[in-house]
This record gives structure tokens, C-alpha cells and sequence, in this order.
């Protein structure tokens, strides 16, 4: 890598005090908004919390005296607003060249299960973690990618133009996102490199970068056997049960001694780097791997390889009971045959699998030859591909590790994550030719849609610091030669609604 003039400790200092001074008090603002996603929120519009959140990060985002910036709250009509940032290049950088960076600004629904002191709405802060919803997941990205941006030119360090796109419906799966990205694709031109601050890191030792994100199946699937209750005793034993019909539906996905996806079809073979990745990644974690989760005493994991562990959260598919309906609660359940029960699947699908070709799959398995003739339907919501990132450029993958052995004093590391961020398959599609920089804040017990959720300060500052540092690196790449802009790809066709939530 070419020498360049940055000092890490500059970018560090500034970056550092700019989190603690005006960041930090910044989300604890934030969190206390319950701009809940709109799958979650119908009447969003109705309650205008997602309009607070806007006015909160426009408000300082316009604040921070960056020459030549533009930013606007686009509209488009019947959809939720998305912020836009123009950053012109600096200090002898290309305004020819673009980096785009992504965040979100719409949150998980509060779940239960927080701690008495803490909750989805009341930020906390203990130590080096700031409790909330949506701190972490993904309030800071645009205070982040603007601090990483100052940075540089606080050291009149050259750097490429910059977009910063923060959109507010990503927790529903970005079903606005691909109109707003053609409506601005000629203001946001051709990226070579994009930034995402939505993702995890295994731990807060070092920079995570991630590689590839699993895709996602699923919606809300019913069977129905009675038009009304009926006394068990009375029934049981004539009428099936609506549970053991589902529990049939479940076994033709599902192995239910193993876990293991059954549907050859939802399975692909797994690239041999991804799987070298996985298994530096176990060696890095050890017991991380599965110990950063709640677990009941007692509780084994799946796996007793570690490795194995990485890849099936990572690029197996895997299934998940998220919701269930038709069942009253223990306290009032009589003895009754009740009429129908419902579930909301969640099916994780490999990152290189075709979505809408899972979701064919999964409703040919679930709905053909009902048993006992039952009722049974199945509302798809999601049939959405994941992501593999494409092979990383020298320069960026020099570029990142140089910036973690800087501001952590130790490699960088590269995995998938079993999550979706469909902004990214989006954009794979759009800009074939760009590089691609996954990284975020949600590591050991973050517990990002859960209770609990925490931000980790530390890692916040770090990772900001990182992204300026590629942010240099990829100014002094284009000056060798070494990044191209992208190209747009012919539109699919398919690409609107082919995406899922995290």
C-alpha cells in the first residue's frame, strides 16, 4: 500500500470526541423515539415518530459545516421519507468517483423480556453500553458516516465524492428502497465503493467485515379444521387436531430431531473461500460462537464443531418459529378442540440461493395433499435472495486490515452473518463493479430485535475511525488506477419486492 500522510491517532482523537460530545447524546434522543418500522406500525404516518427521527439526524446532520454538502428529505408519495446527503470530493479528490454509504433509521418492534431498569424506549447508560432500540441497529450509521467524513477533512486529506443514503423501512424489508434508488440513480452516479454500518462483528477486539448474508422465506402459515371451537372431549379423536396437522407441515421442511432443512432444493454448495472464512472465524471465536447467546443451563448446541456452528447460521437454511396464533393463553385455556392454528415462519435461505424460487418451494411443501383434508393456507410476506460479496479488490482488503491493526491492534476478520440487508443484493445488481464494505456494531449480546439491545460505545468509535481510514485508502487506489466505477446493470425486472428485512 502506497505511504500516505493519514495519522490514525488524529482520526482517532476527533473521531472519539465527536461520539462522546455530540454523538452519544444524539442517540440517546433517538432511541427515546418508537419510530417503529412500518410492518410493525401501521398508522406510522398517523403518529409521526419516524418524521422525529428524521428531523433529529437532518437536523444535526445540517449542523456539521461540511463545504458543499446537500442534503434533502426525499418523498415519494405513499411511501416512507429517505434521507439523501451529497458530499462533494475534497482536498483534490474525484468528484467522478463515488462512495456510497448506507444506513437505516426505522427500528424492531419493543418485545418483551427487558430488564426492569431498562426498555425498547428509555436509553440507558452503563459503562461503555448505551441500551435502547435502534442504537446500534441503525441510528448511529448516519452520525457515523459523517464523523468519517470530518475526519478527513479535519486532516485536509483528499477523498472521493460521497452519498450517504439512510432509508426508513428497512426493518420491513426495503420494499421502498429500489423505487427511491431509481429515482435518484442518476444524482447517486456510479459507486466504486459502498459502505454499510448495518451488521455484526463477532467480537469488539477487532473489525469485522462481512462477506455474505443469508436470504429469507416466510410469512404466516394456517390450518384451519373447525369453522368454531368444539369441547375436546367431544372431538378429540374424530376432528384432527389443528397442532398435529401442523406439526406434519412443519416435518416435511424440517427434521425435527436435527434441525436440518429437508428441501434439497433450499441447499447449495458453499464456496470454498467462504468456508476457509468459517473456520478462521471458529478459531478466532472458540466457545463465542454459541456462549454469546442467553442460553438456558444445560442448553447443547447443534453443533459440537465450531466451524460447522459458523456455517449453519451463515449459509445453511434454517428455520424459525417467530409468531403463533389460534391458541389462547395458559391462563385461559379451557378444554377445547380449537378450530385453526397459525404460525409465522421465518426461513433463512443460503446466500446464493434464488428467493422467489425458496418461496415456490416452500408453499409447493406446505400446501399440497393436506393432511386429513384440513384448511391450509399460506401467506407468503417474504421470498427474498440473500447476498455473497463479490471477490474483494487488493486494495480494500489491504485497506481494512491496515485500519483494524491501526485502531484495534489486531487483524481484521471476515464472515457472513445469518441476517438480510436487502440493500445490498439491490445494489450487487445495480453497480456490478463495486466494492463492498459490510461492517457494524452488533457483537456478543448487542441482541439487535431483542430485548436488551445495546450499543457498544467503544466499537461505535473504532469502527467510524475505520471507515474513514478505507474512506483515504480508496482516494489513493483510484490514484493508482485500482477502482473503477461501476457500471449499471440492465434491470432485472424481478428486483422490486425481492428483498426481506434483517
Amino acid at each position: 500500500m502506497d505511504t500516505s500522510p493519514i495519522d490514525p491517532s488524529v482520526i482517532e482523537n476527533f473521531v472519539g470526541g465527536k461520539w462522546d460530545d455530540e454523538i452519544v447524546p444524539q442517540l440517546v434522543e433517538y432511541i427515546r423515539i418508537p419510530n417503529k418500522s412500518p410492518m410493525f406500525d401501521a398508522d406510522w404516518v398517523a403518529h409521526g415518530y419516524m418524521e422525529d427521527a428524521v428531523k433529529l439526524m437532518t437536523a444535526w446532520a445540517g449542523a456539521q459545516n461540511i463545504p458543499g454538502m446537500q442534503m434533502e428529505v426525499v418523498r415519494l408519495e405513499g411511501r416512507t421519507p429517505l434521507i439523501y446527503i451529497d458530499i462533494p470530493a475534497a482536498n483534490g479528490g474525484s468528484d467522478d468517483d463515488c462512495v456510497l454509504l448506507y444506513g437505516h433509521l426505522d427500528k424492531q418492534p419493543e418485545m418483551t423480556g427487558w430488564d426492569d431498569d431498562l426498555g425498547p424506549w428509555k436509553p440507558v447508560l452503563r459503562g461503555d453500553r448505551l441500551y435502547g432500540r435502534g442504537g446500534a441497529d441503525d441510528g448511529y450509521a448516519i452520525f457515523g458516516s459523517l464523523t468519517a467524513i470530518k475526519a478527513l477533512q479535519e486532516q485536509k486529506l483528499p477523498h472521493a465524492r460521497c452519498v450517504i443514503v439512510i432509508e426508513a423501512c428497512e426493518e420491513s424489508g426495503s420494499y421502498d428502497l429500489p423505487a427511491y434508488v431509481d429515482h435518484l440513480a442518476d444524482r447517486i452516479g456510479k459507486p466504486s465503493l459502498v459502505v454499510c454500518l448495518d451488521s455484526g462483528c463477532g467480537n469488539y477486539d477487532q473489525l469485522w467485515c462481512t462477506t455474505s448474508l443469508r436470504g429469507l422465506a416466510g410469512g404466516n402459515l394456517t390450518v384451519k379444521v373447525l369453522e368454531e371451537g368444539v369441547h375436546s372431549g367431544d372431538a378429540s379423536g374424530i376432528v384432527p387436531s389443528s397442532f398435529r396437522v401442523l406439526r406434519q407441515l412443519l416435518s416435511r421442511i424440517e427434521d425435527e430431531h436435527s434441525g436440518r432443512i429437508t428441501l434439497d432444493g433450499l441447499h447449495v454448495e458453499i464456496p470454498a473461500e467462504r468456508l476457509e472464512q468459517a473456520r478462521r472465524a471458529a478459531e478466532v471465536l472458540g466457545t463465542a460462537v454459541y456462549d454469546k447467546f442467553p442460553l438456558v443451563d444445560g442448553l447443547v448446541p447443534m453443533s459440537d464443531d465450531l466451524a460447522e456452528l459458523v456455517l449453519n447460521r451463515t449459509w445453511r437454511p434454517a428455520l424459525s418459529v417467530t409468531g403463533i396464533g389460534g391458541i389462547p393463553s395458559l391462563d385461559s385455556a379451557g378444554n377445547v378442540l380449537r378450530p385453526h392454528t397459525a404460525v409465522k415462519l421465518s426461513l433463512r435461505l443460503p446466500p446464493t440461493l434464488n428467493g422467489r424460487q425458496a418461496g415456490e418451494l416452500l408453499s409447493d411443501a406446505l400446501l399440497r395433499d393436506p393432511p386429513n383434508g384440513a384448511r391450509v393456507s399460506l401467506e407468503l410476506e417474504k421470498a427474498s435472495a440473500g447476498w455473497n460479496a463479490p471477490a474483494m479488490s487488493p486494495w480494500l482488503d489491504k485497506a481494512i486490515d491496515a485500519a483494524s491493526r491501526e485502531f484495534y491492534d489486531a487483524p481484521a476478520m471476515y464472515m457472513g452473518e445469518g441476517g438480510s440487508i436487502p440493500f445490498m443484493g439491490m445494489l450487487g445488481e445495480k453497480f456490478p463493479g463495486a466494492q463492498f464494505m459490510i461492517t457494524g456494531v452488533l457483537g456478543p449480546h448487542s441482541n439487535a430485535h431483542g430485548p436488551n439491545e445495546f450499543l457498544h460505545i467503544p466499537m461505535g468509535k473504532k469502527v467510524t475511525a475505520c471507515v474513514a481510514r478505507v474512506i483515504a485508502e480508496h482516494h489513493l487506489a483510484g490514484q493508482r488506477g485500482e477502482t473503477t466505477g461501476a457500471a449499471v446493470a440492465p434491470d432485472s425486472g424481478d428486483r422490486h419486492g425481492d428483498h426481506g428485512c434483517c
